[in-house]
């Protein structure tokens, strides 16, 4: 089965760019808080999504999902949540969660209304996982930018190759809650090339990707014709590879996983040395 592709955007030409080449969610990013300072030296996309997008975005999509990324839990997220419900979501992420206790409230505030899903992106989440995962909602998410930080490290894939990732996707997997990490790139592209994490998405069970900035940065277009181009020849080659993977023997994903390490063990010599 092919991934779950996510792309972020409140511009409706280019939502509908992305559905018509096979995204499967579009996201409207509301999470403003605290943000500017955890990633303020990393070149890391900073929303400008308000509520008003939430109802424009939906009023396009016909075959797409609408997730909206919440903010983490503050006195006005009941406001907040049944604001983005009342827009028309279908999804709602709670970012930034520390404790049990965080996404029971979250729980609570959506009340069924939309389906759920959790951003884990904090070494306390990780802490508190096992009983997180009692819980009922739909579905969850490693976020590996703020959670390398959380963590300390130089490089948002050492997760992957330190094995975080995996004893986290092991436990979603028990529980048969979905699950996926991060983003991808273009093929070829990122400092660690696309078609690795890709690999590792299907060695590890994940069924869930967002496509990254550089998979299609519209800042760097000159039209909607070049997105609309530039994003057919990037779901194509994706989709081609997804195939590979979907039929990889266990031999090509165990050369991969060591050619992960590797890679980012470079990465992270050569971030070092600067």
């Amino acid at each position: 089965m092919a991934l779950t592709l996510f792309y972020i955007t409140n511009n409706t030409q280019v939502a509908l760019i992305a559905e018509k080449y096979g995204v499967d969610r579009i996201w409207v990013d509301l999470e403003t808080l605290g943000k500017e300072d955890r990633q303020k030296n990393i070149n890391s996309v900073k929303s400008n999504h308000t509520i008003e997008d939430v109802s424009l975005i939906k009023s396009v999509l016909t075959r797409s999902e609408l997730l909206v990324r919440v903010n983490p839990i503050h006195e006005h997220s009941q406001e907040e949540i049944d604001a983005v419900i009342a827009g028309g979501t279908d999804i709602i992420m709670l970012p930034m969660w520390r404790s049990v206790d965080d996404v029971r409230q979250f729980l609570q505030m959506v009340d069924r209304r939309a389906k759920t899903t959790l951003l884990l992106e904090t070494k306390e989440a990780v802490e508190c996982v096992d009983e997180v995962l009692k819980l009922d909602f739909d579905e969850i998410h490693i976020g590996l930018n703020d959670l390398h930080l959380s963590y300390g490290l130089t490089f948002m894939f050492e997760l992957l190759s330190n094995g975080t990732v995996e004893m986290l996707c092991k436990k979603f997997k028990a529980k048969g809650i979905p699950y996926g990490f991060g983003g991808i790139a273009r093929l070829g592209k990122g400092l660690l090339h696309s078609e690795k994490v890709i690999m590792e998405h299907y060695r590890l069970g994940s069924t869930r990707a967002i496509l990254s900035r550089s998979f299609c940065n519209v800042n760097k277009m000159k039209s909607m014709d070049e997105m609309d181009r530039m994003f057919a020849a990037g779901m194509k080659t994706l989709r081609e590879y997804e195939a590979i993977c979907a039929t990889a023997s266990d031999e090509m994903f165990e050369a991969n996983r060591k050619d992960v390490a590797k890679c980012v063990a470079d990465v992270v010599d050569t971030l070092h040395s600067y």
